[in-house]
């Protein structure tokens, strides 16, 4: 689709360019940049490439991905297909990121793309390739280089998102929505987020302040205790990689996120909005923790898709995140299901099923043995859901049993 076609305001697609470039990547000169994304997003690829030249970059190098390739292979693959990924493929950017190389992820993927496809299948090539990606996405979770996930509005995104408007205008109104949440719609986007990361570090500050050994979240169907893992740390806006770049991952973003301890979780949770995983919507997640290990789960819809993913490894049934949104945030007050991670879990407090961040500890330094001896989760996979909502009450819970007000009716105490 070229530009003129485009059914979107592009001077806001410039913006966020820019704001990928200079805010979530904060590239440096002479760095290296490697984007994947759906070749439906290219006007948004050409864009950052523009941007990451004229900020200084050495190359830039795009891997884009494409629906019908990947249908073609449940429509026509051979069995073992389905049990194999591209290794080489993850080695190679796991070695770009040791070379100080930045990573762009552009989100633009159909979420109901292979709801029709046999789940076994989607489950073999989601876990052969979660094996496979692990040497790239270790660099990722440990921070070892400055990356962003950021979005553009396909059609069939759009699709789900407003399924009773013709295509044009889901578009349309997804890239209003897009433009909104990510705040480039603002006269100067670079200060505006300058200001909103400044608000995400006190409350970032607040919580490393207090020193919480657990949180308590109280709401209809959840009465749930998190312990926080030994020695960890908050984060939450822009944070500084080990490549010593500070960068803002996620744009948008309005969480501040800590690592929870893997074997101190406790109680029940209830799911307030769907997930979707693997093409499946699973919708009314509800589970029991016992010592960290979710014992009890149920969905109204897609409970399959869900026990499958609890049964990845030994990880994924514990937690590795626990992320504090509040109810009054833009995402939130759009009213939209966004059928996106990346949305839907900067519009209320969620956790994550499996692997832990291990730069949400005070010493960053600490090894695999480390992170998991202070209680830090490991696993091939890392799902988000939310639980957070207009009723969420949330205590902070000190090491001497002393309770302090951090959230209250949804929002910041």
């Amino acid at each position: 689709m070229t530009d003129a076609a485009l059914p979107f305001d592009t001077a806001k697609l410039d913006k966020l360019a820019e704001v990928a470039v200079r805010v979530g990547l904060n590239l440096q000169k002479g760095q290296d940049v490697l984007i994947t994304a759906p070749v439906e997003a290219l006007p948004l690829v050409r864009r950052i490439a523009a941007a990451a030249y004229r900020a200084g970059a050495g190359v830039v190098t795009p891997i884009l991905n494409d629906e019908e390739v990947t249908l073609a292979r449940y429509k026509h693959g051979q069995d073992q297909s389905f049990d194999r990924a591209p290794a080489w493929l993850f080695n190679g950017m796991a070695e770009a990121y040791s070379n100080n190389t930045a990573r762009i992820a552009i989100s633009a993927d159909n979420p109901m793309l292979l709801s029709e496809q046999d789940p076994a299948k989607v489950s073999r090539v989601g876990k052969a390739t979660s094996i496979a990606a692990r040497p790239a996405l270790e660099k990722i979770t440990r921070f070892e280089t400055n990356w962003l996930v950021v979005s553009y509005p396909s059609v069939a995104w759009a699709r789900q998102v407003f399924p009773g408007l013709a295509d044009e205008a889901a578009v349309g109104k997804l890239a209003d929505a897009i433009f909104a949440a990510s705040r480039v719609d603002r006269d100067d986007p670079i200060a505006e987020w300058a200001a909103h990361d400044a608000r995400l570090h006190e409350r970032v500050d607040w919580l490393n302040g207090q020193r919480f050994a657990a949180l308590h979240f109280q709401s209809k169907g959840t009465d749930l205790t998190v312990g926080l893992a030994d020695g960890h740390a908050w984060k939450g806006g822009s944070s500084k990689a080990r490549n010593g770049i500070v960068c803002s991952p996620n744009v948008p973003t309005e969480e501040v996120f800590t690592t929870p301890h893997a074997d101190r979780v406790n109680g029940t949770v209830r799911a307030t909005k769907p997930l979707v995983v693997r093409g499946t919507v699973i919708r009314d997640i509800a589970v029991r923790f016992e010592k960290g290990r979710i014992v009890e789960s149920s969905a109204s819809s897609g409970e399959a898709v869900l026990k499958e993913l609890l049964a990845t490894d030994e990880g994924a049934a514990k937690l590795g995140e626990v992320a504090l949104v509040p109810n009054d945030s833009p995402i939130s007050n759009s009213g939209l299901l966004f059928f996106n991670t990346l949305f839907d879990e900067n519009a209320a407090c969620h956790i994550a099923q499996g692997q832990c961040y291990s730069e949400c500890f005070e010493n960053e330094d600490l090894s695999k043995d480390e992170i998991a001896a202070a209680g830090g989760n490991s696993s091939l996979i890392h799902e988000d859901w939310m639980i957070g909502g207009p009723d969420t009450d949330i205590d902070g819970i000190k090491a001497d049993g002393t309770r302090v007000p951090v959230f209250r009716a949804g929002n910041w105490a």
